[in-house]
């Protein structure tokens, strides 16, 4: 057995989701634009001999088999043929079920590095292949770079985004993405746009009625931020931000943020540090 090696699965932000499309195999095509931002989960990775993939630590309210680090590891020894084995210790600092893709940020880490750590050798496309089964975001944490995205969110095309900082306010609410896929009111006919229409109208995300309607909190949260600066909800879940001119002008907002919340100052990367593990 291997010494045990950190690797960083950071978070993301939806600057922008829109819902343009129900397909006939009841996905919906979607455009977005993935900002990578450097909150970051922690998984520690040991290599086995025999095969067995065992997850030491994760979140308690998670079943070891049905965590996506698991099911990452599974999936990649099926598809490079691997007989090595792994154990997977996570350590959570994104919170769960906010629309920051921590789940799907910690199973592109597994992919990355246990391809390393085992020697498979698969490429960049493969790894992103195999993860799409596992979830429509592990691809743009498997490639490691902000991103435009279409389709389910796989099709990617790497995009720099300006260098600034957010104020995150998590609710201490977890939202369940398909909950908010199968509501009926959600909007499903958004035009598409382009880059430039989107640095234009500045975009929405076609969720946020949704949430803000059905959890209460997510509403307060989003009025108490929206006080200091544009406040918009992240992807499917409870996590809301705004961006700020300054990491001193987002400090002194969480600061404020009150105590039945969480409130993190995250900055823009365009960059995973995955990409240089």
């Amino acid at each position: 057995m291997t010494a045990a090696i950190r690797w960083p699965a950071p978070a993301k932000l939806n600057l922008f989701l829109h819902v343009i499309g129900r397909r006939a195999d009841g996905y919906h095509d979607l455009q977005t634009l993935f900002q990578l931002i450097d909150l970051s989960d922690d998984i520690h990775i040991e290599v086995r001999a025999d095969g067995r993939i065992e997850r030491l630590a994760g979140p308690a309210e998670v079943p070891p088999e049905a965590d996506l680090v698991v099911r990452a590891a599974r999936a990649l020894q099926l598809a490079a043929g691997s007989r090595a084995g792994a154990n997977l210790s996570v350590t959570k600092h994104i919170p769960m079920g906010g629309g920051l893709g921590g789940g799907s940020s910690d199973a592109a880490t597994v992919l990355v590095a246990l391809n390393r750590m085992w020697g498979c050798g698969l490429k960049e496309d493969d790894l992103a292949a195999i993860g799409v089964k596992l979830g429509a975001d592990v691809p743009v944490f498997v490639r490691g770079h902000s991103a435009w995205a279409e389709g389910r969110g796989e099709r990617l095309t790497p995009v720099d985004l300006p260098d600034r900082c957010f104020v995150l306010v998590h609710p201490q609410v977890h939202v369940p993405t398909a909950t908010v896929f199968q509501a009926p009111e959600l909007t499903r006919n958004s035009p598409p746009i382009t880059m430039g229409g989107f640095l234009e109208s500045g975009g929405r995300n076609d969720f946020e009625p949704v949430v803000r309607a059905r959890y209460p909190e997510v509403a307060r949260a989003l009025d108490w931020l929206g006080q200091f600066a544009p406040a918009r909800l992240t992807g499917t879940g409870s996590c809301i931000f705004a961006p700020c001119a300054s990491r001193n002008e987002a400090q002194d907002i969480v600061e404020r943020v009150p105590a039945q919340w969480r409130g993190i100052v995250a900055r823009a990367m365009n960059v995973s540090p995955l990409a240089g593990g």
